[in-house]
């Protein structure tokens, strides 16, 4: 199971005035005094396990020191999920949203705890012995991105969530905004991309809500079925935009020969499918023509870039103690420059 694990140095909050906040905002049923853990997991949001008794919640707050603009938004991430688990079972459901920065320093967002086995890099023992697990799994988390983008917005209450028109062309000037407070070094291919990608904007062929961030390690399985996604993580990106973008972004995180000689964190072992099994899987799910994915595939491995700097920057400013961030500082040039590849390809 994926478990919490100890507080990282340097992540602990002020765990008294929390506890004093959820007893009075959350129903009193525990009595024992509470316990708290932490998953080590994500590379951005800090997210905990806090214990009162027999009930188990889930805390996520944004990094600490200084946020980029409409980063590690709670808010958003309780808007999504106070409400999206009605129609996408997948969603965990939000029962609290905290803006008050005096609690733990940071708005903060309280969940139901899921359980269940998370795949990160390589396939688990627990889906070994079942005939090809890592196409099962592969599928399963397709499937549940497909049927994500069929979410009524309107029906889920949603509908205002975000602004599908003009979606792309807002979030490659958004990204390029973030990227020029931080970028570094040679810049030339994340700025080559950036024209390019803005050169070629496709037009959507649907709105939908869309996860921004989806991931195989963003989706959680029971260990005795890799057939189906029973949780998925991570929705304070959420909004309602071209569904392609999850689709370019999970392609982004998959295994690529291209990236073979380095050590990165994100990517799977080659022994699952390729992109073109994801793609074709999608279609098939969605009936979506795919012919200019690798656009949204590019803005993905793009924006990636701009992510991996962000992070890199938190750590050389001593804004993160998490040592994890240091090897992202070349993240930028290996990103642009592949994404400058597909887009000339």
């Amino acid at each position: 199971m994926d478990k919490a694990k100890e507080i990282r140095k340097g992540e602990a909050l002020d765990w008294e005035k929390l506890e004093n906040y959820l007893r009075a905002e959350l129903p009193k049923e525990a009595t024992e005094k509470m316990e708290v853990a932490q998953f080590h997991g994500g590379h951005a949001n800090l997210t905990y396990l806090l214990k009162l008794g027999e009930t188990e919640l889930v805390l996520r707050r944004p990094p600490f020191g200084k946020i980029a603009p409409g980063a590690h938004d709670m808010k958003r991430e309780f808007r999504v999920l106070s409400k999206l688990y009605k129609a996408f079972p997948a969603a965990p459901r939000a029962y609290l949203y905290c803006e008050d920065d005096s609690v733990i320093g940071a708005p903060f967002v309280v969940m139901e705890r899921k359980r269940g086995v998370v795949v990160r890099y390589a396939l688990l023992d627990c889906f070994k012995p079942f005939d090809r697990p890592e196409e099962r799994l592969t599928t399963a988390m397709v499937k549940s991105i497909a049927q994500l983008h069929t979410v009524d917005v309107d029906k889920a209450d949603l509908s205002k969530l975000g602004r599908p028109d003009g979606f792309l062309e807002r979030q490659v000037k958004g990204w390029k905004q973030r990227w020029d407070l931080v970028k570094t070094g040679d810049t030339s291919a994340m700025d080559t991309v950036f024209d390019l990608l803005s050169a070629d904007i496709p037009k959507p062929q649907a709105a939908s809500i869309i996860h921004n961030d989806i991931k195989l390690d963003n989706c959680q399985f029971q260990p005795d079925n890799p057939d189906e996604v029973t949780a998925v993580f991570d929705w304070d990106m959420a909004t309602i935009g071209d569904p392609l973008v999850d689709i370019g972004t999970t392609l982004s995180y998959w295994y690529e020969p291209y990236f073979k000689d380095y050590d990165l964190p994100i990517s799977l072992t080659e022994d699952f499918p390729s992109k073109e099994f994801i793609i074709n899987k999608y279609a098939e799910f969605t009936g979506f023509d795919m012919d200019q994915i690798n656009w949204y595939q590019a803005f993905a491995y793009w924006k990636g870039g701009v992510v991996g700097t962000q992070l890199y920057h938190r750590y050389v400013n001593g804004q993160s103690t998490d040592e994890r961030m240091k090897q992202f500082g070349g993240t930028a040039k290996l990103f642009g420059t592949f994404a400058k590849k597909i887009l000339e390809s």
